[in-house]
């Protein structure tokens, strides 16, 4: 098949790589010069493990593309995949889909023959009809179907998502378009991915449903660490109990600094919106989005506690940037919210991430950025784990205490043994393991939740 993909970011690209790799012949699409000529010249504009080969392999292979040029792309393909950008709108909240109908615009003055027009940005309920409406408008004798083919791709994981999906939804109108997307995801039949058919505002719908979902469990569950502390109980263990229900399943049952990226903060706030306009209120989406943006700066004061209630002029390590491992991506990260409280503190920041300090450099000021992870410790009065890299899984403890100036380690993502750091003679605080009376930090105790302390 010939398939064009409007938009070469993080979905776009993926998706581009994927179907070239199970041999459809695939362009991508970009307005952005500087990027298509990066991809021309064998650079990946992001980071996401694998993907620099996959995209060699099938430029090589001559089954991807890339251009400028759209209406090139667009002109005989069988199927054409909007996949653009959808931030959120300034002042509410709600998805900017000014890129996908200006893509829509373009797309309809270039097509030829029969076309199976495919949403594959994450869009509101209803955008699929207003896709419709744009193109016939704009060309009223073309024959189009216009689909939601929604992404279910987690960034570090995204081209296994791809190829080994949990399921690929489908909303189509007609039965061409429905056949066209059988014919597109037919070299996934081996592997026996279920493929939903539904309407097109149920297949919108269910991405944000199913992103909701989960910012719900992540937000949970750091509730219950809070909880944890204050009573003397284990998070981790609380979750794996919970996690052994197949009901509820352990994934995403993490506690931790609260979600961030490109897809959680957004569709979050995306779904509202819709719920508000249509006057179906969504309570609780609306208390998961507040609760994770107060447990954001609540990990400052976790901090701030540990350093005996004042960073001011002191150096802070800060191990990972990024909102999670294995990618680039700083959108909402919690690493953003956590340094800006601090340096309000008064603490100067030294940061370290293998992958993300390009992307953080643009987002954070006044930081020193380090080369390594224990050049990022050197000197420091206290060292934040952020994000969970590798690298920071296994750090050798007795030379982090060598280096640092106070041996002060905080974990927010629960990597190591609390007995195994203390051992070594450091003031160590994770999250929801509760606290015993004798090991708590300076302000923190079995009955004073430490993401609530906040020093007079």
């Amino acid at each position: 098949m010939k398939i064009a993909v409007v938009g070469a970011g993080y979905v776009g690209l993926v998706s581009g790589a994927c179907l070239a790799d199970f041999g459809h012949e695939v362009t991508c699409v970009d307005k952005d010069p500087a990027k298509i000529e990066a991809l021309l010249s064998g650079r990946i504009p992001i980071f996401e493990p694998g993907l620099d080969a996959l995209v060699a392999a099938n430029v090589k292979a001559e089954h991807l593309f890339f251009t400028g040029d759209l209406a090139a792309a667009v002109r005989g393909a069988d199927a054409v995949f909007i996949a653009v950008g959808t931030p959120s709108r300034r002042g509410d909240g709600f998805a900017d889909l000014s890129y996908v109908y200006a893509a829509a615009r373009e797309i309809a003055a270039a097509l030829d023959g029969f076309t199976v027009i495919v949403t594959k940005s994450t869009v509101p309920v209803g955008t699929g009809d207003e896709v419709e409406r744009i193109i016939r408008e704009t060309r009223p004798e073309a024959e189009v179907s216009v689909v939601s083919n929604p992404e279910f791709l987690r960034e570090g994981a995204a081209i296994d998502d791809f190829k080994r999906p949990d399921r690929i939804v489908v909303g189509a109108e007609d039965d061409r378009g429905r056949k066209v997307m059988a014919d597109v995801y037919r070299p996934l039949y081996l592997n026996s991915a279920p493929v939903l058919y539904t309407s097109r505002r149920t297949a919108e719908l269910t991405k944000y449903a199913a992103n909701a979902f989960l910012a719900t469990k992540i937000t949970f569950i750091n509730e219950m660490a809070d909880l944890c502390e204050a009573v003397g109980a284990n998070v981790q263990d609380v979750a794996r109990g919970m996690g052994l229900d197949n009901r509820i399943g352990t994934k995403f049952l993490h506690a931790g600094p609260g979600y961030g990226g490109s897809c959680f903060p957004k569709d979050t706030l995306a779904l509202i919106k819709t719920a508000q306009d249509h006057a179906t209120p969504m309570r609780i989406v609306e208390t998961v989005a507040s609760v994770n943006d107060q447990r954001k700066r609540s990990m400052a004061r976790r901090v701030v506690a540990a350093c005996g209630g004042s960073v001011r002029g002191k150096t802070i390590a800060v191990l990972g940037l990024t909102f999670k491992p294995n990618t680039d991506d700083m959108r909402d990260a919690p690493s953003l919210s956590i340094i800006a409280a601090l340096q309000d503190g008064g603490a100067a920041i030294r940061a370290y991430d293998p992958e993300g300090t390009r992307q953080a450099q643009d987002m954070l000021r006044d930081v020193d950025y380090a080369a390594s992870a224990y050049a990022c410790l050197e000197g420091a009065d206290a060292a934040v784990i952020v994000t969970e890299w590798n690298v920071f899984r296994a750090l050798d403890l007795d030379r982090v205490k060598r280096v640092m100036k106070a041996p002060v380690l905080i974990d927010l993502r629960n990597v190591y043994r609390a007995a195994d750091v203390r051992a070594r003679g450091f003031t160590y605080v994770d999250v929801g393991r509760g606290y015993p009376d004798d090991t708590a930090p300076a302000g923190v105790s079995a009955t004073t939740p430490a993401g609530e302390f906040l020093p007079d």
